[in-house]
């Protein structure tokens, strides 16, 4: 899965991109280093040192767009790796990203996001509870 590159069929994008000036900074590669080309990996920002006071984003995903998932399911080196009826049974759905920025500290790294996170808080704040929630009402 990982020679043929499966993951990046659910999460094209990659991982995360640093954040400065411009929503998605890319803030350029260092001399010598190029940009990696295969999907999944193209439009990874962060392939390279991170320094401290970078920010950046940590942002795992999972998406089912018929235009990556069609031709993976088809082809003779892919097709093996898929469970159809459980990837039709999410196709309509689109997918979820779950984001995080974060601060790089001298000491390893600070996440700055403060959004319900576990399915409790999440069902509770979509109910319309406030937010933080008092971690005794989950």
């Amino acid at each position: 899965m990982m020679v043929e590159r499966v993951g990046a069929v659910f999460m094209p994008h990659g991982l995360g991109h640093l954040l400065g000036i411009d929503t998605h900074d890319p803030g350029g590669y260092p001399k010598g280093i190029e940009r990696p080309k295969e999907p999944g990996l193209k439009f990874l920002r962060t392939a390279r040192q991170l320094l401290e006071g970078m920010v950046i984003t940590v942002e795992p995903g999972c998406y089912f767009i018929d235009a990556l998932l069609v031709p993976a399911m088809k082809s003779a080196n892919t097709s093996k790796f898929f469970n159809r009826e459980i990837v039709d049974k999410f196709k309509n759905f689109g997918g979820v990203r779950i984001e995080s920025d974060v601060l790089v500290t001298a000491n390893g790294s600070k996440n700055m996001t403060k959004v319900p996170r576990e399915t409790w808080e999440i069902e509770a704040v979509m109910a319309g509870g406030p937010w933080p929630l008092n971690k005794a009402s989950g």
